[in-house]
């Protein structure tokens, strides 16, 4: 068993990680920034390395302040949550030639399925249909991009290669705009990934998003624990997300996990991993993959009983998994909310500042994973995710009602939250109905076209 691990991330995922070190009996090491000296997993950990100041690039982008932190407190690992360093191939690298173990996919898995081109690439030829496209980057040749953007058909998008988030990504709808938005994406691209290269693809008018959480340990053995909806999404960003999938077979479940399952021995996976697909008229076309471990994550632990990040700790010493697929069960009904701190008006911006009263909701079948508390300062300078708020149930309608209580019960005062906006979803016809699609959500409950 690891005996110490270096949290290298921040706020509710870090909290989460250690609460599964507890549980195992590994020991904690906290990093972070200036501002985040008070974030509840510091004042929890074994250990603390502050390393740098506020901005990201500084701290929590450092490597050398990461691997530092590992050597001086004799660390033996390093888990990177999500976000932040945590699918950069050359930060897994470095672990590794550090002599640390890095609590994820092996650097070259990361860096095939980290850029969406080669992964694209790898999927198809493990036969996985994909979103018709350009199958590789946009030339310099404008000339043959409009071509092939005439041969794909409008409205299309073009993606970064290395985005991710619901960033580097532009819909065009008119061949007038295309060489122009390739150009602004090819700069968005640059500006946030340090990569220009960018692609297109087929803009589908009314698809859901599907995704498949996978487990594989460093033996062959790889199992998927099934489906989450993730389509009520706002500019890329998803919002709610649910477990199963509305609509989803038992019979299309194991048709998509086996392809997964199998495009999981191909690339020689290892730990935890998610397949996003786009879903439209009955078809799944593969998008992306996740190489590490997913915000909606808790959804998927409660339906299945398995605890994600415990297996993640167990896969990194060498264990076999537990599991066997027939061992896989989807029992019962899990929806997510994502508590961000943000303006719930039309502007959705940021709200940071000091919280002044909070109460975590409760009752049967209700989980809160978050950071905040009382006089807790949301800082200005990370994401605006403060926690997330998670309903249990027989089916999706006791999911529902028990999280529309939960949305009542929850105070958070002193800074604005997006839960207004959660509570407007809920109460809608249209989610409530189920299998709304990624457009849902802005064009037809924000009214955004």
């Amino acid at each position: 068993m690891i005996e110490k691990i270096v949290i290298a991330n921040r706020g509710e995922i870090a909290l989460r990680i250690l609460r599964a070190c507890r549980e195992l009996g590994i020991r904690t090491v906290a990093v972070h920034s200036t501002v985040d000296r008070d974030l509840k997993h510091v004042l929890l950990a074994d250990e603390t390395v502050c390393i740098g100041p506020p901005q990201a690039s500084d701290s929590y982008l450092n490597m050398p302040a990461l691997i530092s932190a590992a050597e001086v407190t004799d660390a033996v690992a390093i888990h990177p949550g999500y976000g932040f360093l945590s699918e950069n191939a050359d930060f897994a690298e470095r672990v590794e030639q550090s002599g640390f173990i890095f609590i994820g996919p092996r650097p070259d898995t990361i860096r095939l399925m980290g850029n969406k081109v080669s992964a694209i690439k790898t999927m198809q030829e493990a036969g996985i249909s994909c979103v018709p496209g350009s199958n590789g980057p946009i030339g310099e040749n404008d000339r043959e991009t409009l071509q092939l953007a005439r041969q794909i058909g409008y409205p299309i998008i073009i993606k970064a290669a290395s985005g991710g988030g619901g960033r580097g990504m532009r819909v065009v709808n008119s061949e007038a705009a295309l060489l122009n938005t390739i150009d602004l994406t090819r700069v968005e691209a640059n500006a946030a990934f340090g990569n220009t290269i960018v692609y297109m693809e087929k803009y589908l008018e009314h698809p859901r998003h599907i995704e498949i959480q996978v487990l594989a340990d460093s033996h062959g053995k790889v199992i998927h624990l099934g489906e989450r909806d993730c389509s009520t999404q706002r500019l890329n960003q998803k919002v709610i997300e649910e477990v199963p999938a509305p609509g989803i077979t038992s019979q299309q479940r194991d048709y998509i996990g086996k392809i997964c399952l199998d495009a999981c021995r191909r690339i020689d996976y290892r730990g935890a991993g998610t397949f996003e697909f786009l879903y439209q008229d009955d078809r799944f076309y593969f998008i992306e993959m996740n190489t590490r471990i997913q915000v909606e994550h808790p959804i998927t632990e409660l339906v299945t009983g398995i605890d994600i990040v415990k297996e993640q700790l167990l896969i990194a010493t060498g264990e076999h998994l537990r599991y066997d697929q027939k061992d896989i069960r989807i029992i019962g009904h899990a929806i997510e909310c994502r508590l961000n701190a943000e303006n719930p008006d039309a502007s959705f911006a940021p709200s940071p500042g000091i919280i002044t009263q909070y109460h975590a909701p409760g009752g049967p079948g209700i989980r809160v994973d978050s950071h905040i508390y009382n006089g807790y300062r949301v800082p200005p300078n990370y994401d605006s995710m403060i926690g997330k708020l998670i309903s249990y149930g027989e089916d999706r309608e006791s999911a529902i009602a028990r999280m529309r209580n939960a949305l009542a019960e929850l105070v958070i005062e002193g800074i604005k939250t997006n839960a207004p906006l959660h509570q407007r979803i809920l109460n809608d016809a249209r989610f409530i109905l189920g299998g709304t699609d990624i457009h849902y959500l802005e064009k037809q409950l924000l009214g955004n076209h």
